[in-house]
């Protein structure tokens, strides 16, 4: 028996030594091709975690368009661009566009009984019918027809600001009307200009106001504190006799220091656009002024043709 086991053991000894060898003997030479191996497995892994990562990263956009909208939609900007230069006005760029809009310099005065009409600054205040006496401070500028009779439609009264520094003191442009005086008689005044030293009346003379002649006189008084002056235009239009009535009050020119005269001329001037603008249209009358010429019948005609009154409501 025991020798049976000691066999036993030289067997098992030797079988151990051959394993032994043979699997010392297969790492040396299998240690590089392993070692290569793990490299190459981790090389592997890596490119692989490398991708997925890459891949996760390009889908982001894909898979959440919400998060990235030019990449979902490359024409995106180029739609904002559209939309910013096609979007729609705003209220404060509406409200810029309503004030950039200015109302016209001039208004137009129609009375329908009458048929006149004219421009006038839109600066100035218009009194109609009973208010429409014009005054000179508190004295009322008269009517220049040689009957009694007439009656005032309408007064534009210049603003008293105008002329600061001058001795300005009103301007206005008057309207009258006269049904009870002949054609033959419109051109005849009651009062007539007596600025002549020797006080004796100059008599009217004819003058044309845009397409129309009419007849003129002018009318001055004052004194060493106020003057005054209206310059008349008669006109027999439409079955009646029309005066136009251009005034001027001036005060404190030689009574207070700073004070300049105003430049007369040119109040006038401004005056007279506003009667260069004046229409009739015919209207019917009950009491047509009879008379030698009176029945004489004539188309209306145009007193003036309309101008622009651009500077009417400025300053010089």
């Amino acid at each position: 028996m025991a020798t049976i086991w000691k066999s036993t053991t030289k067997e098992t000894k030797s079988n151990n030594t051959f394993t032994g060898t043979v699997l010392s003997s297969w790492s040396r030479q299998q240690k590089l091709a392993m070692i290569a191996g793990f490299a190459i497995l981790g090389i592997v892994l890596a490119v692989s975690a490398c991708s997925k990562q890459s891949a996760k990263s390009t889908l982001v956009p894909v898979s959440n368009p919400a998060q990235n909208p030019q990449a979902a939609n490359p024409a995106a900007p180029v739609a904002a661009f559209q939309s910013r230069a096609t979007a729609p006005t705003t209220p404060a760029a509406a409200k810029r566009t309503t004030t950039s809009k200015k109302r016209p310099a001039n208004v137009l005065y129609t009375d329908a009984n009458s048929g006149v009409s004219f421009s006038y600054p839109r600066k100035s205040s218009l009194t109609t019918g009973d208010k429409a006496q014009p005054y000179f401070e508190s004295d009322a500028v008269p009517m220049n027809f040689v009957h009694d009779g007439g009656t005032a439609l309408a007064t534009v009264e210049l603003p008293n600001t105008l002329y600061p520094g001058t001795d300005f003191a009103n301007a206005f442009f008057t309207v009258n009307v006269n049904h009870t005086i002949p054609q033959n008689e419109c051109q005849h005044f009651a009062y007539l200009d007596t600025s002549e030293a020797d006080g004796e009346p100059i008599e009217s003379e004819k003058v044309t106001v845009g397409s129309i002649e009419m007849q003129r006189t002018s009318e001055f008084a004052g004194n060493a504190l106020r003057q005054a002056e209206a310059r008349y235009y008669h006109n027999y239009e439409n079955g009646a006799c029309y005066e136009y009535v251009l005034g001027l009050g001036t005060a404190g020119y030689g009574t207070r220091d700073g004070i300049q005269p105003v430049d007369r001329d040119e109040v006038f001037s401004r005056l007279e656009k506003i009667l260069a603008t004046v229409k009739v249209q015919p209207v019917a009358h009950d009491g047509v002024a009879q008379g030698e010429e009176a029945t004489q019948s004539q188309p209306a005609e145009q007193l003036a043709t309309t101008q622009a009154l651009a500077d009417s409501d400025s300053g010089k």
